[in-house]
């Protein structure tokens, strides 16, 4: 009879947010360019925080610092100023075994199944690899081949796939042999960059239904990278939008989507194609002009100025502050049908360290923050202060 080992969960939903970023900046050293200027800000300011079995998602253009964001809280790279807290504590305060100990708790699921698995290792090789850093999880052969099996089981590999090397797979396969690697130290938070966007469109949804019943049966969190919005909106809870190193619009994923308070945010959704004929021919194209500013250089104010429709003077010489929106009503449509656009007039309003009152009495209450001069009113329009 073989042994199998099942790792405890350390998860409970009543201990307050398992993940948080506050003021996170990190730049980089780079060749000097024709304005002289050799500093790179991947990340300035940046805020978020992930609760306890929720996925947050990360979205925005290329270059706007969501993998860099993933490097600094899977502690790959140090921020420059900033505060990181895993489970209320500093994961860069920790060394030696303290810290071997943190990072079973983080692991990541890479964007290209065919780059991230050793060719030369089979699957229950590369699935057991993590075992052999963290000797003390599965410090027996019988306990290792056991968890093996249980892993392919849970991420719907058959047994005999153990002994077969990741070229004999499909793309799908490999994925899911990626995940069961990432999930081989029983982690809390999996960081997922870009982990379908490799994959054909029906193997992309198997890998997304995957990830969703994974958090329900293991309580795991997610922090979910990604350019495709329908498949962010698929699977998040809540969003942070990032635009040149900033996050300029994060909350619940149905208010972002059906109600932008950014321009930028705005833009995005708009640009989202869908499948809905009717909704595609109601839906206002917003096109945005100029190239993204350069972060050697980046624009003073609002980093999103140079681009927006509705900037003004005061947006070049005021770095926004941050100003928050009521959840929708209750009994307001659904996400995508129903929706009357973005916030309604008058529910945007400065944050002062807490969030605005829910809109009607019983509604929950969350989050809802962009950071924008003139945050976007029910006709798309800037509310102007």
């Amino acid at each position: 009879m073989s042994e199998t080992v099942t790792l405890p969960r350390r998860w409970a939903a009543d201990r307050g947010p398992l993940l948080s970023a506050t003021g996170v900046t990190k730049t980089f050293r780079v060749a000097r360019n024709n304005a002289g200027h050799n500093r790179l800000t991947a990340l300035d300011g940046v805020d978020l925080q992930l609760n306890r079995g929720e996925t947050l998602g990360l979205v925005g253009e290329s270059g706007c610092g969501k993998s860099t964001l993933a490097r600094v809280l899977l502690l790959l790279e140090r921020p420059d100023s900033g505060e990181i807290r895993f489970d209320g504590v500093d994961p860069f305060a920790l060394k030696g075994r303290e810290l071997l100990a943190w990072r079973r708790r983080v692991q990541m699921v890479f964007q290209d199944p065919y780059a991230s698995l050793n060719a030369r290792m089979t699957a229950a090789d590369i699935i057991a690899e993590p075992w052999r850093t963290h000797r003390d999880v599965m410090p027996t052969a019988a306990a290792r081949a056991a968890r093996v099996r249980e892993l392919l089981d849970l991420v719907g590999l058959r047994e005999g796939d153990a002994e077969r090397y990741p070229q004999e797979f499909s793309g799908g396969q490999r994925q899911r042999i990626g995940i069961a690697r990432a999930l081989a130290l029983d982690p809390e938070i999996i960081v997922c960059d870009e982990p379908v966007s490799a994959l054909d469109l029906s193997v992309q949804a198997q890998v997304l239904n995957l990830l969703t019943d994974l958090r329900q049966q293991l309580g795991v969190s997610y922090v979910f990278i990604s350019h495709d919005l329908s498949v962010v909106r698929h699977v998040a809870d809540r969003v942070s939008v990032m635009y040149l190193g900033k996050v300029v619009e994060q909350g619940p994923t149905e208010d972002v989507f059906d109600r932008p308070l950014h321009p930028y945010t705005a833009a995005l959704m708009s640009a989202a194609p869908t499948l809905d004929r009717a909704e595609g021919r109601s839906r206002r194209r917003i096109l945005l002009e100029g190239e993204v500013p350069s972060p050697l250089n980046p624009p003073s104010g609002c980093r999103f100025r140079t681009r927006c429709p509705y900037a003004v003077a005061r947006c070049a010489e005021v770095e926004p502050a941050a100003v928050t929106a009521e959840p929708k009503p209750s009994g307001a449509g659904a996400s995508g049908t129903g929706s009357s656009g973005p916030a309604a007039a008058g529910t945007a309003t400065p944050a002062t360290g807490s969030t605005a009152a829910p809109a009607a009495a019983g509604a929950p209450h969350v989050e809802h923050l962009g950071l924008c001069h003139f945050p976007l009113d029910a006709s798309g329009a800037p509310m102007h202060s």
